[in-house]
């Protein structure tokens, strides 16, 4: 299939089927999935033209797709590549929430030196760069004293990965930390510095609201954007969403700011769901839903209760209200998540499943595009349009029950107009990373 990608300078490719949502100003006749059949010309490394399929017409030198499939490079909006691979030796015990963060905070005291982190941080790039993913934004402990080893460490790989995966960084650490306001100006600082984001995760304390006002005032002293993870809990009494749109609001926080997880707001009685909801799209917020960890961590109670919710946020009703909402791959392979790749289109596939993106498609192929391209500030990522980067993944499959029927593992990933080498990295590799 790899064939199917000519290499000259430029080329047309006949018959590719695009979505509506991710090809702006697609003057073409969609069907009922969204899909258009067009031609797409290619010249220099860009999108030079793209026009409705004429099937009267003879294109010499055309590639015929047949059909397939053509998405845009993925953006995957919330990952943490600092914790990948870690868990042939600091497993999960039980699964739990609980039992994930005391492996996670366990295993970076004792093992995450310069090397090891960015070794693992390169192999899951290299996975996210085969799957098709053109940018990515990473969190990354900044408990002392990680931050002062991780940080460098980003910021070297995020300089050799430069042109093929646009890297993001955002700190990360328990909203309890900002009570020690010097040390968390310097990490603001240091995030500046860096040029990432601040972000910190939030949940039910007393003094929630004084805390939230000194995050809002760093960023806004640092004009760094703000990424939150919020209650990523079961319990009804978690609200910091809420808390984070309020803190938006009377701060005039003029920057972007991403929440993910929000997992208690699917538990909440109707009219608190809607009044932190009209919060939430009031404040400008996106939310970002996790679906394969979220549906792997919550809920579970022990080796004998099957779990009886999904764990997800209320993604529908927050699209809804023109709340900006996105699906990003979080953990993998570690002990918040014991699975997982990197690959945008499993998650993507899961998410269809786990959270209804179906019955209409609409415009959720944006959730792993363009609105988390938005989000992140990268213009011309996450979408197929002349004049753009010629940055797109060619699946075999014609509609959506096929594409989202098999892995794809075949699928071609075009970065500048040229298809990739899409070699997966062996596990083997980090070996001896995980010995004692």
């Amino acid at each position: 299939m790899q064939a199917l990608i000519p290499t000259a300078r430029s080329y047309r490719l006949a018959k590719a089927r695009v979505h509506q949502s991710v090809t702006p100003g697609l003057a073409a006749i969609s069907d009922s999935d969204g899909f258009a059949l067009v031609d797409v010309t290619v010249t220099d490394g860009r999108i030079a033209a793209i026009t409705p399929h004429d099937r009267a017409a003879a294109h010499a030198n055309a590639t015929d797709l047949g059909g397939r499939i053509v998405l845009p490079c993925f953006v995957d909006c919330h990952t943490h590549i600092d914790k990948g691979h870690i868990w042939p030796r600091r497993p999960n015990p039980d699964g739990t929430f609980m039992g994930a963060l005391n492996a996670a905070g366990a295993d970076r005291v004792a093992r995450w030196n310069a090397e090891d982190v960015a070794r693992r941080m390169d192999f899951s790039l290299r996975s996210a760069y085969a799957h098709g993913t053109r940018a990515l934004r990473t969190h990354l402990d900044s408990v002392p004293p990680q931050e002062e080893i991780s940080w460098p460490v980003f910021e070297a790989v995020r300089d050799e990965w430069r042109g093929r995966i646009e890297l993001q960084g955002a700190c990360l650490l328990g909203i309890d930390g900002v009570r020690d306001k010097k040390w968390f100006d310097a990490l603001a600082a240091r995030v500046a510095a860096a040029k990432g984001v601040l972000g910190v995760v939030t949940y039910m304390l007393p003094d929630l609201e004084e805390l939230l006002d000194h995050v809002f005032a760093k960023a806004i002293e640092h004009g760094l954007d703000l990424d939150f993870h919020a209650d990523e809990t079961d319990d009804i009494a978690a609200i910091s969403l809420k808390k984070i749109a309020e803190a938006a609001l009377w701060s005039g926080f003029e920057g972007n700011i991403l929440v993910g997880h929000c997992c208690s707001l699917a538990r909440q009685p109707d009219l608190d769901v809607l009044e932190t909801l009209d919060k939430v799209a009031k404040a400008g917020l996106a939310v970002v839903s996790l679906p394969m960890c979220n549906l792997y961590l919550q809920d579970r109670r022990s080796d004998q209760t099957t779990p009886r919710w999904r764990g997800v946020t209320l993604l529908h009703e927050m699209k809804a209200r023109g709340i900006p909402v996105a699906v990003a791959s979080d953990n993998t392979r570690d002990p918040f998540y014991a699975y997982g790749d990197l690959d945008m289109l499993e998650v993507y596939r899961m998410a269809t499943r786990i959270l209804h993106f179906d019955h209409p498609v609409a415009d959720w192929p944006k959730a792993v595009a363009a609105t988390p391209a938005k989000v992140m500030r990268l213009d011309g990522f996450g979408t197929l349009a002349a004049g753009g980067d010629a940055d797109f993944i060619v699946f075999k499959g014609r509609s959506w029950t096929e594409l989202l029927s098999r892995p794809e593992s075949d699928r071609i990933v075009v970065r500048a107009g040229h298809a990739i080498e899409r070699e997966l990295p062996d596990y083997a590799e980090l070996d001896e990373l995980m010995v004692e």
